[in-house]
């Protein structure tokens, strides 16, 4: 009964209550908010007690009965490089609103804008659990949920703030069905690289380049831009990628028309932009005439080579800062082909549910007949959360990076 059920969960959450009392003054000092993402340093532990309390199931939400209090996350409670990001395993399983669900988490991706935000690149409030892509199992639903057609079990993949953790609480509205022809790493591999490269070969480039036109995709070795290449092909476009030395065999795979091949820059996660002139093989390979779009994850090491290798009234798509964010510069550089610029974000790609599962639709389709290939590349624990954004940062991947947790 519902009753029952709430009776089974006050006593989890008392006996979480009463364990950090039992822990003694050491919690009440700065560890309090080791405990719990809620109360901030030093407020009193009754504070932290009113974070564990029970909460109401409510009439008709159901969720599975090996659904703890707390769960293991990994966390920045401090901005700077990867050590700091840390493991817990004490963390608050996520409070459902209704139209929420709660996932068991299986994957978590790692992606460059989860370095950003741990380094502060762009700022977040702290404390925050880190990542925000993930994918596994409905653990408990909510009725308006459950109107949407979601049940427990149900294999999903989404995309919000907070996935670096075993349970992670989810708008229905965020949800993506995960089809049984495609495995969860490969599903959560998809929802932000797989859906990043979707809206940047489709629309961020604003219909300024036409089936048959030339498209300069930078580093089709790594994560995003190897979709970004594949899908700029399935598209219609003629694709010229750049890619480190070490990754070549990657890049080839990605299917370019044709491939720059660049030296390394030792240990860094882009190549080295200066070994090559880019920009005059571009302009060999186009005949003179340009590309007609260019899209650059790289940024301060290849913002001049995108500009310059731009065919008239081409676009400059500038979307990541691996090398470094993209320096100012004066809008009267553009002047020369009468050229366009954009710097997108996936969220105003993904605006409304129809514009996320449009995408995610043609993505699965791609995946399920064969068109489209994902390159997981490695795994890590979710116990060594370090280890990965350095994997990451240090350019060694070819493909996905995950947590499994």
């Amino acid at each position: 009964s519902v009753t029952a059920m709430v009776s089974v969960l006050i006593g989890v959450r008392l006996s979480a209550a009463q364990s950090a009392i039992a822990r003694g003054p050491a919690l009440c000092a700065p560890r309090v908010r080791q405990l719990s993402l809620g109360p901030a340093v030093g407020e009193p532990l009754t504070d932290v007690c009113k974070f564990y309390a029970p909460r109401a199931l409510g009439h008709g939400r159901r969720r599975m009965s090996t659904v703890p209090a707390t769960m293991k996350a990994a966390i920045v409670r401090e901005t700077g490089d990867a050590d700091v990001l840390r493991f817990e395993t004490d963390v608050p399983v996520p409070e459902l609103s209704d139209g929420h669900v709660l996932v068991k988490n299986e994957f978590a991706g790692i992606n460059f804008i989860d370095t950003y935000h741990r380094s502060g690149l762009y700022a977040r409030e702290l404390p925050f659990v880190g990542g925000q892509e993930g994918g596994g199992q409905i653990a408990a639903i909510t009725p308006k949920a459950a109107e949407q057609g979601f049940a427990i079990g149900q294999r999903v993949a989404y995309s919000i703030l907070g996935t670096y953790a075993e349970y992670s609480a989810v708008p229905a509205a965020k949800l993506l069905p995960v089809p049984d022809n495609v495995p969860m790493d490969v599903a959560v591999s998809c929802v932000v690289q797989g859906l990043t490269a979707h809206y940047l070969t489709t629309d961020a480039h604003a219909q300024l380049i036409k089936p048959g036109e030339w498209m300069l995709v930078h580093g089709v070795g790594g994560g995003t831009c190897q979709w970004a290449a594949q899908m700029a092909r399935l598209k219609g476009y003629k694709v010229i990628g750049t890619v480190a030395e070490a990754k070549a065999e990657t890049g080839r795979a990605t299917g370019c028309h044709e491939l720059i091949v660049l030296k390394e820059v030792a240990g860094k996660s882009f190549e080295d932009y200066e070994s090559v002139d880019v920009v005059g093989k571009v302009m060999d390979i186009t005949g003179g005439t340009g590309v007609k779009a260019v899209i650059d994850g790289i940024g301060k090491s290849t913002v001049d080579i995108s500009i310059n290798s731009l065919a008239r009234r081409g676009i400059f798509v500038s979307f990541g800062n691996a090398s470094g964010a993209v320096p100012a510069f004066p809008v009267l550089r553009l002047i020369g082909k009468s050229a366009f610029v954009t710097r997108p974000k996936l969220l105003d790609y993904t605006v409304n549910r129809e514009e996320l599962l449009m995408r995610a639709n043609e993505i699965f389709g791609w995946l399920g007949s064969g068109e489209l290939k994902v390159s997981v590349d490695r795994t890590f624990p979710l116990t060594a959360p370090p280890e990965a954004h350095k994997y990451l940062e240090a350019g060694k991947s070819k493909g996905k990076v995950l947590y499994q947790i």
